[in-house]
């Protein structure tokens, strides 16, 4: 009413109608035009639950005396009874095809659409949401123009026209009602319990009402105190958010600023809840040096990242998520975020016994208004519904339940909840939407949008005209072709029909099967050119089916044996890969690998996105397990407003000390050849800002130094590759000092020396190692490999050699306590190196109840804000299972099967 008295002042109003926002002064100018014009209001039916209309009676009386014709589509549904729109001059009418424009509320069925219309409703298409891309190809085929609320925004970016508050407003109440159903599960009653759901209330007064009275009780006493101080957290201070905090606000309450959320998380009152309104400075940070900037954040979110999980989410029992999300922006919650958040809690200070058990976890709640499933909150796959309004997010299974009892937090995220309050929804709404619907009324689909003089933000909502997705909108072509190409091939298939093929079935092989085995929808099949190797998984694990391949010699068989898998798994030498990764990209499968990613696979790069296939390398334990504890801590530094600077990193696989007697110090509990290959290896690291730099071929085990971090392990480490890659992909360009290295039992460099200099660890093809050749016994061939012409030499001469070669007796020692002296015959192949490999691999395999030993340890230098130094040490020492699993196998088998499973759920 103040708009169309502002008309009527005449001449003073001027200067009045010069203040106001562009879209409103632009109305005023059409208000004129409006006689002869006639829109509809269209019938809701994509819910049973919709009672929502865009426009209310009031609305359409101020049209209708404006000289505009209004056909309203009869619905008993309808929150507003249909004579009551008649009461205020609606034509009620089911043919709505005299009308230029078509407001609704939410999609409308493709075989509804009247073609050369203008529709306005909340399309749900600008993300290029896939259930609703048939809906958007029908308004192009069919010349609609398409305007959607979601995106009439003013000069500023933000919206205009929403029903976000009663979204809010429904919103809080729902949670409030599942937080009582969720606590009984858990063991307690508690005032929550006579909050009913928002649709169960006349309207939101009486729902204020009920809330009220539980807020009495709780102010009494009557929360049970082993449950702890309950903290409601709020995203953002929009109109979502600011009215769930007007249902809060009915508690007893008391508000506090993000920095003291986890001191009253954990010694508040529990006759009042606390509420703590988040914006975006408080979880968003640059990657790079910290700090907010806003209007950087708006052009360039890629460049920040959240710490919402870590900083807010760990302190609260109820998230009210409402916040837009967009893409390439953070995410509040990721599925990882879920695990950590969904850890026992441990609350010694609490007063717990069996009849008052404590709470799982801190975390009990989540209600995600802006219902965007794989949104902000990742594990939020799938909006639930007002007849089903919650869901048990179990984040161990990434799974979720139709239940309040069991593991996990409770999810609701109804995307429809304004409708829950249908009549004070359209009354807000309408009133948002009046002045605009005034330029709106304006459109004629069958003209040129250049044609037409809308105000910006009319102009700027308007997703589709003419057959075309307008300027601003074209980049939802190409999110489809993105989605298409990335669309994990397990989405479509049966879940009964997700296959694995895994190559290999040697050392580390055991876990990863066990783990994926447990799954009884995943077809598992095991490829080997060892075929007594795959049996044998195959006769542990029933259902897993043996495959003899010999991935170089047969690479059409390859693509025959992964071509119907939905994950292919690569355990074998890291050199193969790019083998292997090149036939999944030509039969489109996804690749997990353990080892290291060379130059070769990451060449592929491009070919693997254009195929649309995930290829996840280096998740095992050295490369894998240790990456995700540097990034960890590298996280909780930089959040806590630290620098790192510098990082050094020792990783081995060992033999458990009571079982590292011989001369090596080591025992084989992976692939034997790439343990003594990768004593050749180059090296490359930073220490105190200069690059070192060590030539291959052997000059590696020149450079070990003893570690004594664990002083009772008695440690040499050495470089491992070129460690200086690592200070990109950790963020560590500031570093002065990165390097990766190989920890081994003091003892075993000097051993590989000797085993080099004699020629033993060469990979190169010698004549005497042909495999058609003459025997010979390892006697003869040290005799060879020192160039003696005499394999007859006294052996104590031939000792004396061996010193002269090698520099040390106890060089010699070693090679005699090897067996490499013997008269015993050499099972020739080729090369030094595998005929050695071969042997070692017998000689120094584990016996029965031996078990081995995983050690990782980081250092990391910290400079804090103050100018403190810190150095932090992390350690992982894991000791294999006798009778199990080796310990190298379960750190290198169960991520890799848990990264499996990631890609197979979509994760």
């Amino acid at each position: 009413m103040r708009m169309l008295r502002l008309i009527k002042a005449g001449r003073n109003s001027r200067h009045l109608l010069t203040t106001a926002t562009p879209a409103l002064t632009h109305n005023v100018r059409c208000i004129s035009n409006l006689k002869g014009k006639i829109i509809a209001i269209r019938r809701e039916d994509q819910s049973v639950w919709e009672r929502r209309a865009p426009l209310a009676p009031a609305n359409v009386r101020r049209l209708v005396r404006s000289g505009v014709k209004v056909i309203v589509q009869p619905s008993n549904r309808r929150a507003y009874p249909a004579q009551v729109y008649q009461a205020a001059g609606a034509l009620l009418q089911e043919d709505i095809s005299s009308a230029s424009v078509i407001f609704g509320v939410k999609q409308v069925p493709v075989d509804q659409l009247i073609p050369n219309k203008t529709y306005c409703f909340f399309s749900h298409t600008i993300k290029a949401q896939e259930s609703n891309m048939p809906l958007l190809d029908a308004i192009l085929e069919k010349n609609i123009r398409l305007l959607d609320y979601e995106k009439l925004t003013d000069a500023n970016g933000q919206r205009v026209v929403a029903f976000g508050k009663y979204a809010g407003v429904a919103g809080m109440v729902n949670i409030l009602h599942g937080l009582g159903l969720r606590l009984l599960a858990l063991g307690h009653h508690t005032p929550f319990m006579h909050i009913g759901p928002a649709h169960n209330y006349r309207d939101s007064a009486m729902a204020r009402q009920a809330i009220r009275g539980a807020g009495y009780e709780i102010a009494l006493g009557a929360m049970p105190k082993s449950i702890g101080p309950l903290t409601f957290v709020f995203t953002g201070s929009g109109n979502v958010s600011q009215g769930g905090q007007e249902v809060f606000q009915e508690l007893p309450h008391e508000y506090v600023p993000p920095e003291m959320l986890r001191k009253v998380a954990e010694h508040g009152d529990t006759t009042k809840i606390y509420g703590c309104e988040v914006r975006r400075r408080h979880h968003l940070e640059r990657k790079e040096g910290g700090g907010f900037d806003p209007e950087e954040y708006d052009q360039h979110p890629e460049l920040y990242i959240s710490t919402f999980s870590k900083k807010i989410a760990s302190y609260a029992s109820v998230i009210i998520n409402g916040i837009y999300w967009a893409v390439d922006s953070p995410k509040l919650l990721t599925i990882p975020d879920a695990k950590y958040l969904l850890r026992p809690a441990n609350t010694p200070w609490l007063p717990i016994s069996v009849g008052a058990p404590a709470l799982p976890h801190r975390m009990l709640g989540i209600c995600d208004i802006s219902a965007d499933p794989g949104g902000s909150i990742e594990f939020m796959n799938e909006c639930t519904t007002i007849d089903t309004p919650f869901c048990l997010y179990d984040a161990d299974r990434n799974k979720d339940t139709k239940s309040f009892k069991g593991p996990g937090v409770l999810v609701c995220s109804i995307d429809n909840m304004p409708t829950q309050l249908p009549k004070e929804a359209t009354d807000f709404f309408g009133n948002l939407l009046y002045p605009y619907a005034l330029d709106i009324i304006q459109s004629d689909a069958k003209k040129p949008l250049n044609e037409h003089n809308f105000s910006p933000a009319v102009h700027d909502a308007i997703i589709a005209s003419n057959g075309e997705l307008t300027p601003n909108f074209e980049y939802i072509q190409e999110l489809r072709q993105l989605n298409q190409r990335s669309r994990h091939k397990a989405d479509n298939r049966e879940q009964q029909s997700k296959t694995v093929v895994v190559l290999g079935a040697g050392y580390v092989s055991a876990p990863l099967v066990e783990y994926l085995h447990r799954d009884k929808n995943i077809r598992l099949i095991v490829a080997s050119q060892l075929k007594d190797e795959a049996d044998a998984l195959a006769n542990r694990f029933p259902g897993v089916e043996p495959v003899f391949l010999n991935v170089l010699d047969r690479s059409d068989t390859l693509h025959d044996v992964i071509k119907s898998a939905n994950v292919v798994v690569s355990l074998l030498p890291y050199s193969l890969h790019h083998v292997i990764a090149k036939a999944c990209i030509e039969t489109k499968n996804h690749l997990v690998t353990a080892s290291y990613m060379n130059n070769d696979v990451k060449a592929l790069h491009e070919e693997a996105q254009e195929a649309g296939i995930t290829v996840l390398n280096e998740i095992g334990l050295d490369p894998g397990i240790d990456h995700l504890l540097a990034i960890e801590c590298f996280d909780d530094v930089r959040q806590a407003g630290g620098k790192i600077e510098s990082f050094v990193s020792w990783c081995g696989g060992l033999p458990a000390p009571e079982c590292s007697s011989n001369p090596l110090r080591y025992k084989f509990s992976w692939s034997p050849r790439g343990v003594l290959l990768n004593t050749l290896s180059p090296a490359k690291y930073l220490h105190e800002g200069q690059e070192v730099e060590i030539a291959g071929g052997g000059d590696l085990m020149s450079t070990v130094q003893d570690l004594d971090f664990l002083p009772g392990f008695a440690l040499e480490g050495y470089p491992n590759r070129d460690s200086t890659t690592y200070g990109d992909y950790y963020g560590l360009q500031n570093a002065n000092t990165v390097l990766r290295g190989t920890l081994r039992f003091k003892g075993f460099s000097d051993t590989i020396l000797g085993l080099q200099l004699l020629g033993l660890i060469d990979p190169n093809p010698h004549p005497i190692l042909h495999p058609n050749g003459p025997d010979i016994t390892w006697r003869v061939l040290a005799c060879n490999l020192l160039g003696l012409a005499n394999d007859n030499i006294f052996y104590g001469n031939l000792k004396q050699k061996l010193a002269e070669r090698m520099n040390s007796w106890e060089r010699v020692k070693a090679i005699e306590e090897l067996g490499l002296l013997e008269e015993d015959l050499v099972l020739k192949l080729n090369t030094p190196l595998d005929t050695l490999t071969h042997y070692l691999s017998k000689k120094l395999s584990f016996e029965k109840n031996e078990r081995d030993l995983v050690i990782l340890r980081h250092n990391v230098g910290i400079l804090w804000p103050d100018n403190r130094r810190e150095s932090r040490g992390i350690n992982l020492v894991l000791y294999g299972d006798a009778s199990g699993h080796s310990a190298m196998a379960r750190t290198v088998g169960y991520p890799a099967a848990i990264a499996v499973k990631m890609i197979l759920d979509g994760s």
